[in-house]
């Protein structure tokens, strides 16, 4: 009979490892981008926060 344990956590910790070099490969990538560019960095412009619509304005 197949040891399902032994086969879940070796998949688990296969996957694991994956998504750890994804994420290494990802932030690599990000540094490199922002080490090698010629333009400024974006900036996130603030939004006044939502408001919830009066009874006035659902008419």
């Amino acid at each position: 009979m197949p040891d399902f344990e032994r086969m879940y956590y070796r998949l688990f910790n296969r996957v694991t490892d994956a998504i750890e070099q994804l994420q290494e490969a990802q932030k690599e990538a990000e540094n490199y981008f922002i080490e090698n560019s010629d333009r400024p960095p974006l900036q996130i412009a603030q939004t006044a926060p939502e408001r919830e619509p009066s009874d006035s304005e659902n008419i």
